[in-house]
């Protein structure tokens, strides 16, 4: 039986008046925990399936509360069920490794491991650990750039019969732009230099700022609207019109963000991922004021309800997942001023001036 180690407190980070007190912050910790599976897998919830990408969401909050044990876990698993090819499937039944129910590989869901595993060393000092996750974080990278096409964009996926999916995703280029940048701290910080993955992410990230045809058009969804900022594309002035110039389309005063416009839905994955955007940009009180709207979606448990209907007054779909809870506490940790989560998602230690002068 596998046992967890928790390290010196860091719960006092995510307690957030109007949001989260310490007794609530303890309880949705704990609710995350409970749904990890002994070998470190964390589901979406027992009985649902587990995908690679909010696995590691769930994993960097438990770090963000201290839980450092149950977080090297998750990594642990990753590492020994990863994909020859450097990749992992997109989902897997209840977190079990021999039941893909999803042979798909999707690029932003392979490369997410790079934050993850920056994230756990900067929560812990522990050179060992990312010597044993740096040949997992490499194969992942590599697999994820040979689906980069000539204008820098990053192919959504690789289906089962080894099919490349060529056409991009904005909100998928978004994060896997984050995770390039959080390897390349990996490598810099082993003095391993990989100048290709410099180009890599420069290239993307030249993509997302300044050429929207060359990604599907999915801008009816709101996370495309603020990805290019939460991955660090998108900086200063050119993200503060970006934020501007969708909030009425997509955020609903006192009930928080929609999933897609303009369906009376708001979900609380978009509205906490919109709360750090807002936070990256610093301007903290609208983050705080988002999270606090969302308090309607938590549960008894201490998890929260994926979404809201708000047209008919019905919590939908009928279910509470570890990376909802795992993107508030991440959101908190980060307002709250916990190291690793500023370093990561504040842009703190990772590379900048990638992109090239043209092209």
């Amino acid at each position: 039986m596998t046992t967890f180690s928790r390290g010196p407190g860091s719960t006092e980070r995510l307690v957030l008046p109007g949001v989260l007190t310490a007794e609530q912050a303890a309880r949705t910790v704990e609710a995350i925990a409970a749904g990890q599976r002994e070998d470190g897998a964390i589901p979406w919830f027992r009985g649902h399936h587990l995908d690679p990408w909010d696995h590691v969401e769930a994993a960097m909050a438990l770090d963000a509360a201290g839980e450092r044990g149950r977080a090297e876990a998750a990594y642990r698993w990753l590492a020994e069920h990863q994909n020859p090819d450097g990749s992992w499937y997109a989902a897997y039944a209840d977190g079990d490794a021999a039941a893909p129910t999803d042979r798909g590989r999707e690029t932003n869901f392979v490369a997410y491991v790079a934050v993850g595993v920056w994230h756990h060393y900067l929560s812990t000092g522990d050179d060992a650990f990312l010597d044993r996750m740096w040949p997992t974080v490499f194969a992942a990278v590599e697999f994820v750039l040979r689906l980069q096409q000539p204008g820098g964009q990053i192919g959504w996926k690789q289906d089962e019969d080894g099919t490349d999916v060529t056409d991009a995703l904005l909100t998928g280029c978004s994060s896997i732009h984050q995770a390039l940048r959080c390897a390349l701290a990996i490598a810099e910080h082993r003095e391993e230099p990989q100048p290709d993955w410099e180009l890599a992410a420069g290239l993307l990230a030249h993509a997302i700022r300044g050429h929207p045809e060359r990604f599907l058009d999915k801008n009816r969804y709101s996370m495309d609207w603020y990805y290019p900022v939460l991955g660090g594309a998108l900086t200063g002035p050119a993200a503060k019109e970006r934020i501007e110039e969708g909030w009425d389309r997509f955020v609903v005063p006192g009930l928080g963000v929609r999933c897609v416009s303009p369906n009376p839905w708001v979900t609380g994955g978009e509205s906490c991922e919109l709360a750090m955007a807002l936070w990256v940009m610093g301007e903290s009180d609208r983050a705080v004021e988002i999270l606090q709207w969302i308090q309607h979606l938590r549960a008894d448990s201490g998890l929260y309800w994926t979404g809201y209907v708000f047209d008919d007054d019905a919590v939908w779909p009928e279910e509470q997942t570890a990376w909802t809870a795992g993107s508030l506490l991440l959101a908190v940790a980060a307002l709250g001023g916990h190291e690793a989560t500023v370093a990561v998602f504040g842009g703190e230690l990772l590379p900048v001036g990638l992109e090239p002068d043209c092209c």
